[in-house]
């Protein structure tokens, strides 16, 4: 279980002390304030603390005090504008802090992310837990032959269940050679900070990550899609699943122009008004190289 229940007894204290505020607060992310989403076996993903709304984005894009006298509808079309346009400045206004309990080779892919404030969990200080994320079978995937760092087919049988047990049996010993390094009965024992380098990768770690919401959705657009890696792609699709309560406007337009639109090169465009005055094109003929002639057809179906 992700959670214990002094975890869940924390958290629901917390929710039980509302506060008195004059800030801006939106309804559907103070639904969610604090509740933890568990993720992979072990993991969640929770909000801390937000600051902002939709009505902040565009009060920042007006420069204006208030709602003003503009309708719903108006703020709604010029959130579509600026993320259509990629203005990003009126979405920084708006950040997010999260929980996230992660495996640690899941965390050292998603810092790579370079635009937010992160403080993780200290094995110099503390003493990690038995946590280790094993994959379903389902998740278990032989190397692609397309991709170089993506999976293929799925692994089964025996092959499946060998791995499966080398991944329990090797992340239990080197914990148990790490318990047996920190034991102080008799002996000195090693520093927590060296015995941690003994640790496997798919242990759990956990930190707070602060970022904006023009930061955030571009993590969202790149490791909430099909081709990100499984393990960091459900975390992005919960994390997805809070920002459509906290910003539904903005949200929408980003499923939009982002997560469900496509850019096209000047090659690829000329194309595009190519065939529509219905000249065929090849890719011997656009300009454009294999790679580029694929991802093209498969942007226009």
């Amino acid at each position: 279980m992700p959670l214990t229940p002094d975890q869940l007894a924390e958290i629901e204290a917390a929710r039980a002390n509302p506060q008195p505020t004059l800030r801006a607060v939106s309804a559907g992310m103070e639904a969610q304030l604090y509740r933890a989403h568990e993720v992979l076996d072990h993991g969640f993903v929770r909000v801390i603390d937000y600051m902002g709304d939709d009505a902040a984005i565009v009060q920042a894009a007006r420069v204006s005090y208030g709602a003003g006298t503009k309708h719903v509808s108006n703020d709604e079309g010029l959130i579509r504008y600026l993320m259509r346009h990629w203005h990003s400045t009126p979405f920084e206004m708006c950040e997010v802090k999260f929980h996230v309990k992660l495996p640690v080779f899941v965390a050292r892919q998603w810092i790579r992310h370079r635009t937010a404030n992160v403080n993780e969990y200290s094995a110099r200080y503390s003493i990690l837990d038995r946590e280790f994320y094993i994959p379903e079978p389902a998740a278990l995937a032989a190397q692609s032959t397309v991709n170089n760092q993506g999976r293929g087919e799925v692994l089964a049988g025996e092959e499946a269940a060998r791995v499966l047990a080398w991944l329990k049996s090797d992340a239990a010993q080197a914990y148990d050679h790490y318990e047996a390094m920190l034991s102080q009965e008799g002996q000195q024992g090693l520093a927590r900070e060296l015995a941690r380098m003994n640790l496997p990768a798919n242990i759990y770690t956990q930190w707070y990550w602060k970022i904006d919401l023009h930061n955030l959705f571009h993590f969202l657009r790149l490791r909430a899609d099909a081709h990100a890696q499984y393990e960091i792609r459900i975390y992005a699709e919960a994390m997805a699943k809070l920002v459509a309560d906290w910003v539904p406007l903005a949200f929408r337009a980003f499923e939009d122009y982002r997560m469900g639109g496509v850019t096209l090169s000047a090659k690829a465009v000329d194309c595009v008004k190519r065939m529509l005055k219905g000249e065929e094109v090849t890719q011997e003929t656009s300009g454009m190289s294999k790679g580029e002639w694929r991802e093209f057809q498969a942007a226009i179906g």
